[in-house]
């Protein structure tokens, strides 16, 4: 599964994944013929500088960098993409149009991330040049339409590459990307159970012992749906969502769950992101090991 859509060995695309993808850890993946993809969230422009410069340090094998559009610090972002000659960008929660000349004018792939045909079919006609189609069973920030579903909609749907992203561990889910016409695929929660991410083992070891049964989808109320593994602040969360709440008070209750979580290593009360995938993750393995297994 190669090919030169994104200028790497293989049609792989490391989901990006916010703290826990940044230089050393995308560096890593590309050296390794695979995209790697430095994390935007939560870093100000000095700080994605230092990351690039690391990932850059690792190898000359293509980048890239994901955005949240609604960031504060986009404008800067750019400038520094720009600047490090980083050759790809993928995207969400915004629009990217205000950008889309400059990346253009500098040859920027821009790859968008998209949960259902509808947005698909938008971020074609705003100008992105491929589309990452995230199913359901993803973790992190998710969508209500499965994988299976969505990829060969998606697909039908526009004229540009798309990879499918959500339930893919190993080259059978490779394999089924490919047959419902993606391109490539994008991995996030494999590569949480490797050597090289910077994470608790407590982290880690959930994914290992987690089933597809695991997991739990918050947000739904408001209309941003995470999937996460469901613990002690997820079942408080969902009573509360339930109830007469307001997005304050459920903002409260996840109030710095995500560094309980990748820092302290807080299973109970942190927000542990991860895909229903992790049923099918059952050892700590090495990025290049985990490359191999969906090459």
């Amino acid at each position: 599964m190669s090919n030169n859509l994104i200028q790497t060995k293989y049609n792989i695309i490391q989901g990006a994944m916010a703290t826990i993808t940044l230089g050393a850890f995308a560096g890593e993946v590309s050296k390794h013929g695979a995209l790697g993809t430095i994390a935007s969230g939560g870093l100000n422009p000095q700080q994605l500088r230092s990351e690039i410069e690391i990932a850059q340090a690792i190898t000359d094998n293509p980048i890239a960098v994901n955005l949240m559009l609604m960031s504060k610090h986009m404008e800067a972002f750019i400038d520094v993409i720009i600047e490090l000659k980083v050759p790809i960008i993928t995207y969400s929660g915004g629009d990217i149009t205000p950008f889309i000349e400059i990346l253009d004018e500098h040859k920027i792939t821009k790859i968008a991330l998209v949960n259902t045909v509808e947005k698909a079919i938008i971020e074609a006609q705003n100008g992105a040049d491929m589309l990452i189609a995230e199913g359901t069973e993803a973790g992190g920030h998710v969508g209500n339409v499965s994988t299976m579903t969505l990829i060969p909609e998606v697909v039908d749907a526009v004229d540009i590459p798309v990879y499918a992203a959500g339930g893919i561990a190993d080259k059978r889910g490779v394999n089924a990307a490919l047959a419902l016409g993606a391109v490539g695929v994008q991995v996030g929660t494999l590569f949480i159970a490797s050597e090289e991410a910077k994470l608790p083992q407590a982290y880690k070891e959930a994914v290992l012992n987690a089933t597809s049964t695991s997991t739990i989808v918050t947000g739904k109320k408001f209309g941003g749906g995470v999937r996460v593994l469901n613990n002690e602040m997820t079942k408080k969360y969902i009573e509360a969502e339930y109830s007469d709440a307001t997005y304050d008070d459920l903002e409260a209750i996840t109030q710095g769950s995500l560094i309980r979580s990748v820092v302290e290593g807080d299973m109970v009360t942190g927000s542990v992101m991860m895909g229903q995938v992790a049923g099918l993750i059952h050892e700590i393995d090495t990025i290049e090991s985990i490359i191999d297994k969906l090459k």
